[in-house]
């Protein structure tokens, strides 16, 4: 039996979410309510395409040719928020030999991920900060869940994508930095750590919404603070991927 689930919208060859060429499915709803959001039309359950789990995949089969050498990225909004619909959907991508990877905040409780964090061949983690009280002005919620998703990735040995987002002022502060990857070494698990540029394409879907965009005078990050930052993360042993840096920009990077 299939599942009916909320579809934000897709991405059919993407680059920037896992391993290879992937397709990406990015589903509706999210608990997060991130201050530097791009995609804040994702927060509403109610708001994306009423989807068939079995339609899915046979849509998404179409790239088999493209993306089998890749797989298929789960991502949203919060795809947590909808466990059932992610689940059906990747058992059926699994079962058609084709790589599968989750990516989410862990923002939802352990017990509701299991199957959905079970499943999935690869977790793509996003850590908003390692400082709860940090991570609850930036988002509206502590990071209790998303520490719990880790250290059950770690405890049956789920492979790990770290993703953090490197803010000035806030997440982008060098002892602040140098604190979490010194605790990141602690799980084998994580394969890479991807630290994330703040930048503020997403900020007039804020307008479009009405919404108030509090973080409208934050500065993107300098190549200077970006070096820092990955440095930080190297120094402990991190393999780092961060695709926005490039040698030619030399003040801000987008």
């Amino acid at each position: 039996m299939s599942v009916i689930g909320s579809v934000h919208s897709v991405e059919s060859l993407g680059t920037l979410d896992g391993p290879g060429l992937r397709y990406v499915v990015f589903l509706q709803g999210c608990s997060l309510r991130c201050r530097y959001c791009h995609n804040p039309d994702t927060w509403n359950l109610k708001g994306g395409k009423s989807t068939d789990s079995r339609d899915l995949v046979k849509e998404i089969l179409g790239y088999r040719n493209f993306i089998a050498k890749g797989g298929v990225t789960i991502s949203g909004g919060e795809p947590l928020k909808q466990p059932e619909f992610a689940l059906d959907v990747i058992e059926r991508l699994k079962q058609e030999g084709l790589h599968t990877a989750l990516d989410t905040a862990g923002s939802v409780p352990l017990e509701l991920a299991k199957p959905v964090l079970d499943a999935a061949d690869l977790i793509l983690l996003d850590i908003k900060s390692l400082d709860d009280r940090m991570s609850f002005s930036l988002t509206g919620m502590g990071n209790a869940n998303t520490l719990s998703t880790l250290a059950y990735c770690q405890s049956i040995g789920k492979k790990v994508w770290i993703r953090h987002v490197l803010v000035p002022g806030w997440t982008l502060e060098e002892q602040m930095l140098k604190e979490l990857a010194d605790f990141l070494k602690a799980f084998s698990c994580i394969e890479q750590v991807e630290l994330l540029p703040y930048h503020r394409m997403g900020q007039y879907k804020w307008e479009q919404l009405k919404l108030h965009y509090s973080f409208k005078d934050v500065p993107e990050p300098t190549k200077r603070e970006l070096l820092m930052a990955r440095s930080i993360f190297e120094e402990q042993g991190h393999r780092v991927l961060m695709t926005n840096l490039t040698d030619e920009k030399e003040s801000k990077v987008g």
